[in-house]
């Protein structure tokens, strides 16, 4: 170009944009994230804000269950408390039994069962087919009209429920207890693990409104929070678990039963409130023939579930106030351990992120491969001692994500699987501390990610769970990757812990969303994270950081070349190795990527640099390593 016609354009560019604007997209990895603006209800920290609110739902309810026929029969009154500023002409419920009914999407699709590891959960209900029966359902004494979609239902007012107002709705229902559940209850001979079983409020937040995505298998629950006053009559030889605190012990317990219960208080180790010899024997257990009525409350929690058998090994003891208990059938070999694997669980949780706030955390053996309810898990009889202390606290951690952090897991399963298997990940390096097993586990999720992040194949982690073709990486493994990486290699252990557990007691018993958690770890940690969340949550990024070079300035020092050859920015570890033998390690800010995809280290010493390396610990993701060496 000549010097004429580069003049003209510095004339005309000011011309140019008074006819048009001029844009260039930012393309930086550091640009900020498109979050929603932040609001009272949702501030600028990732806090909820001065008018954040969230409804109530109070649930009573009574059941007897038919042994005999399977037949649950229920009754139900709902107290609705709208907290919400908006007036509300219909509500909308779960009724998540209706997924074994043949009009289910699920049944219709016959979805395969999700398999992970030696577990599959299988969510077309097996060979069962049936939907519950609702006999009644009323609002405030008159009835309701409803219209059932599926595993959903709406409620119409006879006029809206106005900001602060409440009502009462009262519905009366029956069902058969099907033998697989949709992988997460059901009944397996005599013992029956129950839940999904009552019309339940979906959440009306401040986000979305109304949250009633389907029940389809993959996605779980997002539920309001609430208390619990629940009635169950089972036969005379059921001993019962559930969520909440058994208020009627002097009538459903024998006085040895309660004698123990009140020994295993004080106990650091696991009492038999009924022994292997009294299992299944209920003269030993239980006297008369009549059915009994166990009645169970529970507060500030988001769900109810219970399970009942005649054969159950009970086991109890206290750790800093809570009950652990476990119950298992005499025939599951890998149980007697499972005690100290719960209290390993809780105890480990509790002191490294947040104290654990129920009066119980019980775990019980049963068809269910693993499912978490509040105080309550299912867990199955595993083949190893390793599978079977990760299936019980894995579901053990979901006490914190998301019964205590109520995120919405139908929509972002990162959020509690993610977050769950990432704290599990020491938990289960702890318990097995010394083995081959304990000492590697955690670096499990990066020796997975070769095989999971197939160009073209892995999904964002933000995909829905539903449309996930691979859930046990994109739920599970991948985001605990992210937060392994974050706290080790981005933030630093301290730093990431303050700001996580920041995030956990803000969001106690209420519903964050990703923006809420990506604005608090940055304003709790001082750093800004969106490009990591970037690449992490919302794509597929890879990471290829390479050495590319190592030349010697006129000055004598030398320079490092290293390049940034993926999709992904992180920080890096250069290791250099000099020509007396010395090692030294730098590491080396994100930052580093600010002015491109090249940055050049400048060796303070002047001494020859005979080996560089990036992530020399093999701790990042990298995909290619070949390069991650000079000279290769």
């Amino acid at each position: 170009m000549n010097r004429l016609s580069f003049a003209f354009l510095l004339a005309a560019a000011p011309l140019l944009a008074q006819g048009r604007e001029l844009t260039v997209a930012d393309s930086s990895p550091f640009r900020p994230l498109a979050l929603p603006s932040p609001n009272e209800q949702r501030g600028g920290s990732g806090r909820p804000g001065p008018r954040y609110w969230q409804q109530r739902v109070d649930y009573r309810i009574t059941a007897t269950l038919d042994t005999a026929t399977h037949v649950l029969r229920s009754r139900e009154t709902i107290h609705y408390v709208n907290n919400s500023p908006d007036a509300l002409p219909y509500l909308w419920l779960h009724v998540e039994q209706n997924i074994c009914g043949p009009t289910s999407i699920t049944s219709i699709l016959n979805a395969p069962p999700l398999v992970f590891g030696e577990t599959a959960f299988d969510f077309s209900c097996g060979a069962f087919t049936g939907s519950p029966t609702l006999e009644s359902a009323k609002v405030n004494g008159v009835d309701a009209k409803r219209t059932r979609f599926g595993t959903t239902m709406r409620i119409d007012l006879a006029k809206p429920l106005a900001s602060g107002a409440s009502l009462d709705m009262e519905f009366a229902w029956s069902f058969t207890v099907p033998e697989q559940g949709a992988g997460r209850m059901g009944r397996d001979g005599a013992l029956y693990e129950i839940a999904q079983w009552y019309p339940r409020m979906a959440v009306y937040d401040d986000v979305r409104g109304w949250n009633h995505e389907p029940y389809i298998g993959a996605g779980e629950f997002y539920l309001e929070y609430g208390s619990f006053d629940v009635s169950l009559t089972v036969p005379a030889s059921y001993i019962i678990a559930a969520t909440g605190e058994l208020v009627n012990p002097a009538q459903v317990l024998t006085s040895a039963q309660r004698a123990r219960l009140v020994s295993a208080r004080k106990s650091d180790s696991a009492i038999a409130v009924i022994t292997r010899d009294e299992a299944g024997n209920p003269a030993r257990t239980r006297p008369g023939n009549h059915p009994y009525t166990w009645r169970f409350t529970a507060h500030n929690v988001r769900d109810f579930a219970w399970a009942a058998a005649p054969n159950w090994i009970w086991e109890a003891s206290n750790y800093d106030g809570i009950r652990i208990e476990t119950l298992y059938r005499p025939a599951a070999d890998k149980w007697p351990e499972a005690h100290k694997m719960a209290r390993g669980a809780i105890k480990h949780f509790s002191e490294q992120w947040y104290r654990y706030p129920y009066s119980h955390a019980t775990t019980v053996e049963g068809p269910v491969g693993g499912m978490e309810y509040p105080m309550l898990t299912f867990v199955a009889n595993n083949t190893t001692r390793e599978i079977q202390q990760w299936a019980l606290a894995h579901e053990f951690g979901h006490e914190w994500f998301p019964m205590i952090v109520g995120s919405n897991e139908r929509l972002y399963p990162w959020m509690d699987e993610g977050f769950n298997t990432f704290i599990d990940l020491d938990n289960a390096a702890e318990y097995f501390k010394g083995s081959a097993y304990g000492d590697t586990i955690n670096a499990n999720p990066l020796h997975m990610s070769p095989e999971h992040t197939k160009p073209g194949e892995e999904q964002p982690l933000i995909s829905n769970p539903t449309e996930v073709r691979d859930l046990m990486w994109v739920g599970y493994q991948k985001p605990a990757l992210m937060l392994q990486t974050l706290r080790f290699e981005v933030l630093g252990k301290e730093r990431f812990d303050h700001a996580f557990r920041a995030y956990i007691r803000a969001w106690a018993y209420k519903h964050p969303t990703p923006a809420d958690f990506f604005r608090i770890m940055r304003d709790a940690s001082g750093m800004e994270l969106d490009w990591f969340w970037r690449d992490w949550v919302f794509s597929t990024a890879r990471l290829d950081q390479a050495v590319e070079s190592v030349s010697v300035d006129s000055s004598g020092h030398a320079n490092v070349q290293i390049a940034n050859r993926g999709t992904m920015v992180m920080p890096a570890e250069l290791r250099l190795t000099y020509d007396d033998g010395s090692v030294e390690t730098v590491k080396l800010p994100v930052e580093m990527w600010n002015l491109g995809q090249r940055f050049t280290y400048r060796v303070l010493s002047k001494k020859k640099v005979q080996r560089a390396e990036v992530d020399p610990r093999s701790v990042m993701p990298d995909v290619d390593r070949s390069n991650n060496r000079w000279p290769r």
